[in-house]
């Protein structure tokens, strides 16, 4: 069961007040603007209402992508960017938590945030209208096209530890949730869920207004494939970060994928969760594996999704990049 949670306000923005003590006999209260969300975003593995508790630091990080698009790798391009002499804290637990994931208690867990001296980074996958927003915190969302995804998604539900899907079934049926179906590799099937529960098209769409706000960056899969450096110097400058030039050949190094699978390979966290560990999470991480996979009835039916969703802008990036298109969605 969830503790008993704040309640948000109705209003899609607004101003709140955040105690900070200034001096020992003096304090000051800063005007704090919060984006509120308008809806909720709730399935047997994530539930976006545990951030009603959650309290934020002005220079919080926050990654928002959909699955199976760069998470994990931009959690290590982050914990990089932070530590570029690689001297980063082990807390034994993960240092990004996953707050709307279902199967870690949320007490626990916002503990685990409360108690973190370092500069904190945090992972959802929720879309943007499902959490709250933060104004003077920073937000990178990463995407990848989306039939790409799908692919991954395939793999990472086809690996998923029966026992642990038994769980999060069991206890979203204590709370109303749906359960999380089972899948015997119809791909038709698997559609159906992904375009509903985890598809980066709608993930996009909720982040797409809100690309020119100051508070916002958009990476996308192909351009860290293509130019790891380059999009980690942006992205240094976004976050304020400024790492030693003779710290970048580490700094980047430490961020292939080759280097991220074997360090999560030795931490044995993902052995809980996949059949076959860390090979079952990160698979190939490769692109164009649909085209062999999906009928022309399933691409019709993705372009469709994407028609429907996404204008063509968006549309455009989200199947290319930033390095193909030549234009970066949050810059003018």
């Amino acid at each position: 069961m969830l503790p008993q949670m704040k309640e948000w306000s109705p209003y899609v923005l607004r101003s709140h007040l955040v105690k900070t003590p200034a001096t020992a006999d003096q304090v000051r209260w800063p005007m704090v603007k919060v984006r509120q969300p308008t809806r909720e975003f709730r399935r047997a593995i994530e539930d976006s209402l545990r951030w009603r508790n959650f309290e934020h630091r002005p220079d919080d990080i926050f990654i928002s992508t959909p699955p199976k698009s760069g998470t994990t790798w931009m959690q290590g391009i982050v914990s990089s960017l932070l530590w570029p002499a690689g001297n980063a804290p082990d807390d034994g637990r993960g240092r990004s938590p996953w707050i709307d994931a279902r199967f870690v208690p949320l007490d626990d867990l916002l503990a685990q945030l409360d108690a973190q001296e370092h500069r904190r980074y945090i992972k959802t996958h929720s879309p943007a209208d499902c959490v709250p927003i933060f104004e003077e915190c920073k937000y990178i969302t990463v995407h990848r096209d989306g039939r790409d995804a799908l692919m991954s998604w395939a793999n990472h539900r086809g690996a998923m530890r029966s026992e642990l899907v038994d769980f999060l079934n069991a206890s979203a049926l204590d709370e109303g949730l749906p359960p999380l179906p089972s899948w015997d590799g119809d791909m038709d099937e698997l559609f159906d869920q992904w375009s509903t529960d985890c598809s980066p098209i709608t993930h996009l769409a909720s982040w797409w207004p809100l690309r020119k706000e100051g508070f916002a960056f958009f990476m996308h899969y192909n351009d860290l494939k293509a130019d790891l450096e380059g999009e980690m110097r942006r992205f240094a400058v976004f976050l304020d970060i400024e790492v030693p030039e003779n710290l970048w050949p580490e700094t980047v190094k430490r961020c292939g994928l080759s280097v991220m699978r074997e360090e999560a390979r030795s931490n044995g966290r993902v052995d809980k969760v996949f059949e076959n560990g860390v090979d079952a999470f990160f698979h190939k991480g490769t692109n164009g594996r649909w085209r062999d996979v999906l009928t022309q009835a399933q691409l019709d039916r993705y372009a469709a999704l994407v028609a429907n969703e996404l204008p063509a802008d968006a549309a455009l990036w989200l199947e290319s990049g930033s390095l193909v298109t030549g234009t970066r969605p949050h810059e003018p």
